[in-house]
């Protein structure tokens, strides 16, 4: 069984810095000092990576993100991957390590217990990718990338998707049909389709396939949906270490989806930022909203 504990790699926290970080995440946001809650803090390269949470006047969240120091992103971690995701692809006898390998590098990083504890939160935990060679589809998100998922569903159960021959990406079969189940089609903006992104340890990955990247343009970021088992899983922010450390200071609205499966409080918009007093980059779902859960809504069935 995997657990949050298990899985992460921890430094050890400073109160006082934390609480300077903090209080200038909240200036940096918009918000009064004392407003920001951190999670663990979880070593990447050379330096960390942490989870944090902003809480409005009424104790719910506006701000749920994750923020890199310095160190961590001029020493981020070497090598094609962690050589967890490994199957002999092309059937020869034996498994080539790295090039037989999911081109990734896996950090959990547990959210702030003001988060994680809360039912109306669905957002429990961090799945952050960095993939030093980027992924499929070539010519589009080869470079150098993280994926940061902000996770609804358990440890366990995201762990559990594992590597087989079926799909680019080396799935299980079986699990890789459960992950191609399609969503309710209220629970799925029409811009965000299929393409088979069915990855060991994450699940499928709709994307949108009109964003900038799909239309000659460079990939810098692009925001994703999860889903496996016909609900959504998680919601991603995929940007460049390029795009992340140009110090951007953006937030895009998020293309939501006519209706929820889960109540709880919902962003209406992603950000990449940084802090002029910290040092640190900041990847984030902002202005939270409360959604009630709706009914599922299947589309019909065509007629062969």
């Amino acid at each position: 069984m995997h657990t949050i504990q298990q899985t992460m790699r921890i430094v050890s926290l400073c109160p006082i810095a934390l609480l300077i970080v903090a209080s200038s995440l909240t200036a940096v946001h918009g918000q009064e000092a004392g407003s920001a809650q951190y999670g663990a803090e979880v070593a990447f390269g050379a330096g960390s990576v942490s989870s944090y949470v902003l809480l409005d006047e009424a104790g719910n969240p506006s701000v749920i993100g994750t923020a890199f120091d310095a160190q961590g992103l001029e020493s981020p971690p070497e090598g094609h991957s962690n050589l967890k995701y490994c199957i002999d692809r092309n059937s020869d006898g034996t498994v080539d390590q790295p090039a037989e390998c999911v081109m990734t590098h896996e950090f959990v990083v547990p959210m702030p217990v003001e988060v994680e504890a809360r039912d109306d939160v669905p957002f429990k935990w961090v799945l952050l990718n960095w993939n030093p060679m980027g992924h499929i589809p070539p010519g589009i998100y080869d470079s150098p990338h993280f994926d940061v998922h902000f996770m609804i569903e358990p440890v366990d159960s995201i762990f559990a998707i594992e590597t087989g021959p079926c799909g680019p990406e080396f799935v299980r079969c079986d699990q890789f049909d459960i992950a191609k189940r399609p969503l309710p089609v209220n629970y799925k903006h029409p811009d965000f389709q299929d393409v088979e992104a069915v990855v060991p340890g994450m699940g499928n990955h709709l994307v949108d396939v009109t964003g900038a990247e799909f239309q000659g343009e460079p990939f810098t970021r692009s925001w994703i949906y999860g889903i496996y088992d016909g609900r959504v899983t998680f919601y991603e922010e995929m940007l460049t270490m390029d795009y992340l450390k140009s110090k951007p200071g953006v937030c895009n609205p998020i293309k939501r989806t006519p209706a929820v499966g889960v109540s709880g409080f919902y962003p209406t918009k992603s950000c990449v930022g940084y802090d002029e007093t910290t040092g640190a980059y900041t990847v984030s779902m902002e202005g939270f909203e409360y959604r009630e859960a709706e009914d599922p809504v299947m589309a019909e069935a065509t007629e062969e």
